[in-house]
């Protein structure tokens, strides 16, 4: 990728508007060094771990939220057509599992190159988003997992709109 001369813009860390925004919240939360931040927040369905991580020689920050659950092996080919259906009608983000463990998170990449910071908005909105459809795709998932239903039975329990058929 080229870079131009006057292209650097001088960047603030995400991080610390965000420390502000979960402490207004009075969400407990641990600042592990300047690129890192991890919080807790209970949701309607189970509680959620926020983690955030600011990589300045990227101008990203990655953002998570992962549910305070695990999907057992047995049900993982379910679960990824269930996320695969939810995915298709997200805007921001996306949902996935965590490999080893089987534990389902929400996660997107926040790109800030060639801007100075962000904005409290943007962190609000990012974070209700994501919180958000965590709580509406939990029932969804808790139906395949634990209810034995199919995908689309439990999407349509679940009161989620899918596109198109499995």
């Amino acid at each position: 990728m080229a870079h131009f001369a006057g292209e650097s813009v001088l960047q603030a860390n995400p991080l610390d508007l965000l420390e502000e925004l979960v402490s207004a919240h009075d969400w407990a939360f641990d600042r592990h060094s300047d690129s890192e931040l991890l919080a807790e927040v209970s949701g309607r369905w189970c509680g959620y771990h926020l983690y955030c991580v600011w990589q300045e020689h990227a101008h990203c920050m990655f953002f998570s939220c992962h549910f305070d659950a695990r999907v057992p092996e047995d049900k993982r080919h379910l679960v990824y057509e269930l996320l695969a259906q939810v995915n298709e009608k997200l805007w921001i983000g996306h949902f996935d599992l965590v490999a080893e463990d089987g534990a389902p998170l929400f996660r997107h990449t926040l790109p800030l190159r060639g801007v100075a910071g962000t904005s409290v908005e943007q962190l609000e909105d990012l974070v209700d988003a994501a919180i958000s459809e965590c709580e509406r795709f939990y029932p969804a998932l808790q139906f395949v997992v634990w209810g034995g239903q199919a995908v689309d039975q439990a999407l349509a329990a679940a009161g989620m709109e899918t596109v198109g058929c499995a």
